[in-house]
């Protein structure tokens, strides 16, 4: 790995180029930036330097250098910050799992509101490093302490690893708030991407539970809660769509559920749920449930696909609330606390997060809802990002903070 700083200086912005040249002339039908998206031309730039990436993570892999996956998070790892003038800045081990916790240096009246973070990176990327500029920017603008988790990632650790990382961070930040001078009662969780999925699935875990305070709030930023249709309209309008593609959707639901990409294209066509179970959730995860007005960008109707049962025998732990939030039964989604879900128009998971609002306000769970019109999958994770950062971005962020202050 000492070679790969030269090779990415020297090799990376050669692919990036020849990726966006190939784009461009080639006119790549899998690769789509949709007029209305938020600065179309920047993120055709982004999309180029994540296919590059790619590709070169695909030579270095043949070559025996390093997997693709190795270089993807030592490119996506981000750089080492500086002092913080406004923050205390930690790096900690809750209950074994390795946190960063970011105090506000200003003197507060009271205790402070806590907020645990859950990265996103489809479970196989992400670090703390990552999400660094979130982090301090939720810290200092909310005046909150926040915790950041490093839960073990895919392939190497599939699930529920990086589920039960979060939860056993959590519940020891809720057991000691007091040496971080945070209010018990107003500890939030909060992720974006596969960390929403992991925010949603650990306030479930806690919703029943008489030893720890209460959640005061889960916060979801475009969330991936289930794995039975790939098919919903959000994925049929948006399946080429940076930074999130709907086959890489499966991927990395695959990648964090059995280590690998087996029976992806099954996974895609709806052959790995069995009819009954389809049919026992349609009252959740159906495109009847999502508002017409998703549906204008044209959505087709699909033939049921044959059930293939090996292929279910593979994957049927999608169907557990802790890997799926969407799937847990009203009795649990009732008791969830205060909730803000962020959605993005041009994003194969918007219709998880619709559904999902839909589902808690049926149980009576107050949703504030924030939906980004020219927002796509990960810009908030753009923030302040080597020039990448888009306006959407950091709406979204300041859109996070107002829900916090309000609170």
């Amino acid at each position: 790995m000492a070679l790969l700083p030269a090779l990415l200086l020297l090799l990376l912005p050669l692919a990036a180029l020849a990726v966006a040249l190939a784009t461009v002339l080639l006119g790549l039908p899998s690769y789509d930036i949709p007029p209305g998206v938020n600065q179309p031309a920047k993120l055709r730039l982004v999309l180029a330097v994540l296919l590059g990436t790619a590709a070169l993570g695909k030579i270095l892999e043949k070559t025996g250098l390093c997997s693709q996956i190795t270089f993807g998070r030592y490119v996506r790892q981000g750089r080492k910050l500086g002092v913080d003038p406004k923050l205390f800045i930690q790096d900690r081990q809750f209950n074994k799992v390795p946190v960063r916790v970011y105090q506000p240096k200003a003197t507060s009246d009271g205790r402070r509101r806590g907020i645990i973070f859950f990265h996103g990176g489809g479970w196989v990327f992400g670090s703390l490093d990552t999400y660094e500029k979130v982090c301090r920017y939720l810290s200092r603008e909310s005046e909150s302490v926040v915790v950041s988790v490093q839960y073990r990632l895919a392939p190497e650790h599939k699930y529920p690893a990086a589920y039960e990382d979060c939860l056993n961070a959590t519940i020891h930040f809720m057991k000691n708030t007091e040496h971080y001078s945070v209010d018990p009662a107003n500890v939030i969780v909060c992720g974006d991407s596969a960390g929403g999925n992991l925010a949603a699935a650990v306030s479930q875990t806690l919703a029943g539970r008489s030893d720890l305070p209460k959640l005061r709030a889960q916060i979801l930023i475009y969330p991936g809660l289930q794995a039975l249709d790939f098919n919903l309209p959000s994925y049929q309008q948006n399946r080429g769509v940076p930074l999130l593609f709907r086959e890489r959707a499966a991927f990395f639901a695959l990648q964090y559920l059995n280590g690998d990409a087996l029976h992806m294209q099954e996974v895609l066509e709806g052959s790995h749920i069995p009819p009954d179970m389809r049919l026992k959730y349609r009252k959740w995860v159906s495109p009847d449930n999502i508002p017409e007005k998703f549906k204008v960008r044209g959505v087709k109707p699909l033939r049921p696909t044959d059930f293939i049962a090996e292929v279910y025998e593979t994957v049927k732990r999608f169907c557990e609330p802790n890997l799926c939030p969407l799937l847990a039964e009203d009795a649990i989604v009732h008791q969830l606390p205060e909730s803000f879900i962020l959605t993005c128009e041009y994003d194969v998971l918007r219709d998880d997060g619709l559904l999902y609002k839909k589902r808690l306000e049926d149980n009576g769970v107050r949703v504030t809802w924030y939906h980004l019109e020219d927002g796509f999958h990960g810009v908030i994770s753009l923030y302040d990002y080597c020039g990448f950062s888009f306006p959407a971005g950091k709406r979204g962020l300041d859109s996070v903070v107002n829900f916090l202050k309000g609170l």
